[in-house]
């Protein structure tokens, strides 16, 4: 799948889908946080939206997407949106950074892409917009702490519960003031990463297995009932060893 996940510099998101074999960009104003310049493209991300473009990934590489993006998953800022904030929604209204707000994020519900994910906290969309298809919550997923994040959804199921945990923490809202609040706070759970990744995969993350077809070259294929013949080249170890836990050429789940 290629999957285009908007306004992401953690690219947690981003990683989960590389890890299950899927080719898969993070795109944000920002630098990325998550390590992987190669999957990071740094721009604004409205001209992608439509697939069918040229871009380059923050190692200086350029990509070409032939056709429209399999997926989309967006998290549009929410600085001028969400209800926690509304004591300057006045000044806001009046300036016009709540209106551009809300044209940024009804961008991404025009893009010409067969799936889309939106995620934003609890705020005026459900109004502007429509009612989210889901609302979700960290404890639902692994995490012991309460974020409401609301999720509207095109041609995609609502995401299942993975793990649910004790705990309610309110660790988002007692943040102390500084420069990266604000970043920090938008950073996805990496359980709701994985369960976007694991959910909303079209591949079917079938067993298969590694095989070194080539010991003095360490050259290992995807085999098995499932396996689709490709090999990958590691410098040292197995593929266990270097976390190739998913093969990236068909998304099969190894053995």
């Amino acid at each position: 799948m290629k999957v285009l996940v908007a306004c992401e510099e953690s690219q947690r998101v981003c990683m989960a889908f590389r890890e299950r074999g899927h080719e898969a960009y993070s795109c944000d104003i920002e630098p990325c946080t998550g390590g992987h310049r190669e999957w990071h493209i740094m721009q604004d991300v409205l001209p992608l939206l439509n697939g069918h473009c040229f871009f380059h990934t923050r190692d200086f590489k350029e990509h070409y997407i032939d056709g429209k993006w399999d997926l989309i998953i967006a998290f549009p800022p929410c600085t001028h949106l969400a209800v926690s904030g509304a004591r300057y929604f006045e000044q806001k209204r009046k300036d016009g950074r709540q209106q551009q707000g809300i044209d940024f994020f009804m961008e991404f519900t025009k893009a010409d892409c067969d799936k889309i994910a939106i995620e934003n906290p609890i705020g005026i969309m459900s109004t502007h917009y429509r009612k989210p298809d889901q609302i979700i919550q960290p404890w639902m997923f692994g995490h012991g702490e309460t974020k409401a994040t609301c999720l509207w959804l095109k041609n995609l199921p609502k995401l299942e519960p993975t793990n649910i945990v004790d705990g309610r923490e309110q660790r988002i809202w007692r943040m102390p003031p500084g420069p990266e609040r604000a970043k920090e706070r938008s950073k996805t759970y990496e359980g709701i990463a994985s369960a976007m990744a694991e959910q909303w995969s079209e591949n079917k993350l079938v067993n298969a297995k590694w095989e070194c077809v080539n010991e003095s070259e360490n050259v290992w294929m995807c085999t098995g009932e499932n396996g689709c013949g490709n090999e990958i080249i590691l410098l040292e170890g197995k593929p266990s060893e270097n976390d190739w836990h998913y093969c990236p050429y068909c998304g099969s789940k190894m053995d």
